[in-house]
Parts: C-alpha cells; structure tokens; sequence
C-alpha cells in the first residue's frame, strides 16, 4: 500500500448525499457531451471475455487478470477485462460503424495487482470509447483535435457542476497545452517520467503528453504500453514518434498531477507486426483479435477511456477515489484517511 502526501486539513465541500447527486449528475453530463462531440453510440459492453482471444489488455504487460472456470463450456477460462481497447475495435466492425462515429461503453474491472492508494483502486470505472478513422486522419493533427474535443466535453460538464453547486467553483484552464514525451525529457533531463508529469501539469493545469511506450531519446520510456492497441511507434509530422498519449489534470487537493484518460490512434498492420517485434510478442499474430487485425477486417480507429471515478474526484475536489466508488480500502489507510476527515465510502 502507498499514500500520497494527505492534506493536512481537508473539509469535503460537498457531503455524502451531494456527492451521490452529483457523481450522477457529472456522470450523465459529461457522456452525453462526450457522444453528442465525437459522434458516439452508447454499446454494451462484457465484464469479462474468453481467455485465448487476445481481446483482454494486459497495459504494462505485467499485470495478472481476474479469471475463473467456466462450467459449462468445458473449463474454458474466463478473465474479468482489464479495459476493452481492443474489444471496441471488433465491436466496431461487428456493428459495421462509418467512418467519422464510434460507439462508448460503460467499462467496468478489477485490477487485482494495483498498488491502493489516493488514486487507484481494485475497481475500475471508465467510459471507454472508440471512433472509425481514415488513413488520412492517422496523424497528430487529427489527434489533438480529439482531445481537444473531449477536454471541451469536460469543461462544459464542469460549468453545468458549479451551477448547481455554488460551493464548487471552477478551476479548469480554457485551453490543454500538448507536450511530446520526447519533449518534456529534454525539458526536464535530471527528472523521473512522474516528475516530469507533476512539473508540466502544475505548470498548465491541463495537459496532454504525445508519444507513450516508445523509447526516448535517452533509451529509457515515459511510460510502458502493450504492443498491440495505441500506436506508439509511427513517425509523426511533428518530427517525433507515436500517434497516442496521456491527458492529465492538476488537483489542487493533492498537489499532484492526475492521469485521467489513456488514448491514442490504434495500430494498422504494418504498427502492429512492428511494435510485436520490438516487443519480442510476435506469437500473438496467431490470436483471434491479432488474425482480424492483420487479415483487415478490423477498421482503423482511434480510442481511449477516460476514468469515472478519476473525473467526479477532480470536479468534486476530493481527496481519495474511495470517497467516489465503493470498495476495498486496507484498515490502516481507513484510519489514516477518517482522521484528516476523508470519509471513504
């Protein structure tokens, strides 16, 4: 277990009955303007799938997901999803969606290895979203017009929040400020990748960093991403690589920048066998998920989710992710967090 740095004085502005309200409310604000921006239809989406398919995340790579027997289907193995990056691309083409729309889901998991604290929890909640693109539309042009758009889609959600909550005032910047990790290493060279992210986030508030899971000048990464969804790997016009990144959000609470949504332009087959390569995964061609991509059935997309609970701690100021979704909290961090007045719920 860790704990970031704890306020040392912290009065929820909102009590637990508010807080419910407007957790609905933030959550029915913000997927509305999500899908109404990016042309989205609402999909339902599995808890878990079929082991063996390639269709579950495995993120860093590490990461061990939730499973269990199936009776009925003669001991097949079922795994409790880890996020539904490629799920949503073969939903996608299932559901035969036109270039420019895309579909969103309510996705739920359990991350059984995360390491509790303020920020991540055993339960996951995001809106995970996917859209069709052309070939054209593979750039960081195209990129940063999406996140814009969806930042817009937060912005907006904040302002209706503050209407109806005259105690919450707003703190978002009008604009995200768009940094390639490349640049933010030559920018901070003695710092760590999480450093780094906390000192450009204060800085600006909102911001999105370009280029995740690729090697760094230097020879080391920002971050880790598994081969086979974001493209991290492609030459872009701006002169460096990768077609995918992180959006983080400054909490005034915690002093600390908060990753809230992963998302990037997907891999096509000449990304995918490249990045299976470099990553010594290249038996993963013969999967299920991996055959459509590389026998192209699957469309070219772009994709990401975006934390619920992450989002309502952010617009509702808060502490801990426990005062927003329910779940398993070990006793010393309970105590440690009831004498600061956090109430987890």
């Amino acid at each position: 277990m860790k704990i970031f740095d704890l306020p040392q004085a912290y009065t929820p502005l909102l009590d637990l009955k508010q807080t419910e309200l407007a957790i609905k409310q933030i959550k029915e604000t913000f997927q509305n303007h999500l899908a109404s921006t990016l042309r989205l239809r609402r999909v339902t989406a599995p808890l878990f799938v079929l082991r063996g398919t390639g269709l579950n995340d495995d993120l860093n790579g590490v990461e061990n997901a939730v499973n269990f027997p199936i009776k009925d289907m003669d001991g097949a193995v079922a795994e409790v999803v880890h996020s539904l990056a490629k799920w949503k691309r073969v939903t996608l083409a299932d559901y035969n969606i036109k270039e420019g729309h895309g579909i969103y889901t309510d996705m739920n998991a359990i991350r059984a290895d995360e390491e509790l604290d303020n920020l991540h929890s055993l339960y996951v909640d995001q809106w995970d979203w996917e859209r069709v693109v052309t070939a054209e539309e593979r750039n960081v042009t195209f990129l940063k017009a999406i996140v814009k758009d969806i930042y817009s889609a937060i912005i907006r959600t904040e302002y209706t929040l503050c209407e109806y909550y005259p105690q919450l005032t707003p703190t978002l910047p009008d604009e995200i400020h768009f940094i390639h990790s490349e640049e933010l290493r030559r920018l901070y060279p003695a710092m760590t990748p999480k450093e780094r992210e906390n000192a450009i986030t204060e800085k600006y508030k909102a911001v999105f960093i370009i280029g995740i899971g690729g090697k760094l000048g230097d020879g080391t990464k920002h971050d880790n991403r598994a081969p086979d969804y974001d493209d991290y790997s492609t030459p872009n016009e701006e002169g460096f690589y990768g077609l995918n990144g992180d959006l983080f959000i400054w909490s005034s609470v915690l002093g600390c920048a908060i990753e809230l949504s992963s998302m990037g332009i997907r891999v096509d087959k000449e990304a995918l066998l490249h990045q299976l390569e470099i990553s010594g995964k290249e038996e993963r061609k013969e999967l299920y998920f991996h055959r459509r991509l590389l026998e192209g059935s699957l469309p070219l997309s772009i994709g990401g989710g975006l934390g619920q609970s992450r989002l309502c701690m952010l617009l509702l100021h808060k502490a801990h992710i426990g005062e927003i979704q329910a779940s398993i909290w070990p006793d010393e961090m309970r105590e440690e967090c009831k004498k600061i007045g956090i109430p987890l719920i």
